[in-house]
């Protein structure tokens, strides 16, 4: 559930958060869909408040109800926005290829994601041939960061100041992000992540799924994507993570570039 600064926000902005945090939970439903009751749950909101905001995004386009099931999936005017907002940041096409070699090369399932203030999400997927997989990511998945592969690769690179600002607002109480979750085991493998250059995730989210990401830097050299691969432990052996740190690292330096260059295959 996630209600930030909702008791302290103007009214105005109170109704814009709660439309965006709607926005989110049915985006990040992704083909499934949300039922109301599941909205209401998710967002600690009132279902007459939930009720009302959905009849109002759906109106205007930007979610759309199936009348058989029930369940709000977004609208046509979400991919109006989301072709506009894509070509004024074409990093999945810049990256795509770099996923697709990851993905051939290992065997293993590559994504792309990116950072949004304390979050990444996943924007991208490419399988590969390896026939396990693990379904921890997939397109729309946010974690926070410190959480999950690609999250972890971009607060390694981040100064401790900040990396302290973002750890001291991380909360593992519930156990939602997996019960291996420890902020000591957090600081450890950023420590690690910053000698390597690339993060080894050893199953913390779901026991026996394995991340690896390296982090992708913007014209500024700040972190703010990360390209991962996922898989079963079994993949990813100590004697492999070499060999899949290099090629993280080789995609994400060339991804960094062209971003770095304006440089479009």
């Amino acid at each position: 559930m996630d209600r930030r600064g909702f008791g302290d926000a103007p009214a105005g902005t109170q109704v814009v958060q709660r439309v965006g945090m709607l926005l989110r939970q049915v985006a990040a439903s992704r083909s499934s869909g949300m039922r109301l009751n599941g909205l209401v749950a998710n967002t600690g909101l009132t279902k007459p408040t939930v009720h009302r905001l959905l009849n109002s995004l759906g109106a205007e386009g930007l979610l759309d109800q199936d009348e058989k099931t029930g369940l709000w999936h977004l609208g046509p005017e979400m991919y109006v926005m989301g072709s506009a907002a894509a070509s004024r940041f074409p990093i999945e096409e810049i990256a795509h290829p770099s996923l697709q070699r990851l993905a051939a090369s290992t065997g293993e399932s590559a994504f792309l994601s990116m950072r949004r203030r304390d979050e990444t999400i996943c924007l991208m997927r490419e399988d590969g041939s390896f026939p396990i997989r693990s379904f921890v990511l997939a397109e729309g998945t946010r974690f926070p960061l410190g959480v999950g592969s690609a999250g972890l690769a971009i607060l390694a690179h981040l100064d401790r100041a900040e990396q302290e600002e973002h750890l001291s607002r991380l909360d593992l109480s519930d156990g939602r992000h997996g019960v291996n979750q420890s902020l000591a085991a957090i600081r450890a493998t950023i420590a690690d992540a910053q000698t390597l250059g690339y993060v080894v995730n050893p199953g913390r989210i779901v026991e026996g799924s394995w991340g690896m990401a390296a982090a992708i830097f913007d014209r500024a050299n700040r972190p703010m994507w990360a390209l991962t691969l996922t898989g079963i432990e079994s993949r990813f052996r100590p004697d492999r993570q070499k060999e899949l740190g290099r090629a993280l690292l080789l995609e994400a330096h060339h991804v960094s570039r062209r971003i770095a260059t304006g440089a479009v295959d």
